[in-house]
Parts: structure tokens; C-alpha cells; sequence
């Protein structure tokens, strides 16, 4: 059997985009669940930080308010200190693959305009 020209050039079109996607990391188009939990891995972190009191003393109040146990100043200072770490290193995470993936689709879409 023998090919028609137009199939080759539709078959190498999807090529083309399926290398673009594999070359990104997401070989799928993300689903809205998938959208969803993105913009939570944002906002939980982010709502964490605005969220979270400076003072110490206050962290033991609303420690002592959410779960009814009491904690020690140190320890308070310790659990805040560590938050911020965390909610830090997870932003800076999402914001590194992020740029990643928007750098990766930059320089496809420029090798795909030279051909």
C-alpha cells in the first residue's frame, strides 16, 4: 500500500507536537483535576506564609486553640521557624519547574518557527 503525501505531513504535524509535549514533561494535557491540585501546591503555601504570625506567643494560642494541647515558647519558635522553611522551599520548587517547563515550550516553539 502506498502512502499519500497529505498523510505523511499530518503524521510528521502530530510528531511534532508529541515531541514538543514529551520534551516539556507532560506528555498529556493536564485535566482539570490535575489544574486544580497545580493551583493548590500554589495556594496553600502561599495562604500558610500570609497566614502565619510573627510573634510566638500568638502561634501557641492558635496552637492551643486548634488542637487543645499546649506547646512551650521554644517550641513555638522552633515549629514557626520551620514553616516558613518549608512553605519557602515549596514556592521556590513550584516556581523553579514552572520556569522550567515555560523554558522548555520557548525553545521548541523557536526550533519548530527555524524549520
Amino acid at each position: 500500500m502506498i502512502a499519500h503525501p497529505c498523510s505523511e505531513s499530518v503524521s510528521t504535524c502530530s510528531n511534532r507536537t508529541a515531541e514538543a509535549r514529551v520534551a516539556i514533561g507532560d506528555p498529556r494535557a493536564p485535566t482539570l483535576v490535575r489544574r486544580c491540585l497545580d493551583l493548590a501546591g500554589w495556594i496553600v503555601p502561599s495562604g500558610i506564609l500570609a497566614l502565619l504570625p510573627k510573634c510566638p506567643a500568638c502561634l501557641i494560642a492558635y496552637f492551643a486553640i486548634g488542637t487543645g494541647i499546649g506547646i512551650s515558647m521554644s517550641t513555638a519558635i522552633y515549629l514557626r521557624m520551620a514553616l516558613v522553611v518549608l512553605c519557602a522551599v515549596s514556592l521556590s520548587y513550584l516556581a523553579a519547574s514552572r520556569g522550567r517547563r515555560f523554558i522548555a515550550a520557548r525553545e521548541i516553539a523557536l526550533r519548530t518557527i527555524k524549520m
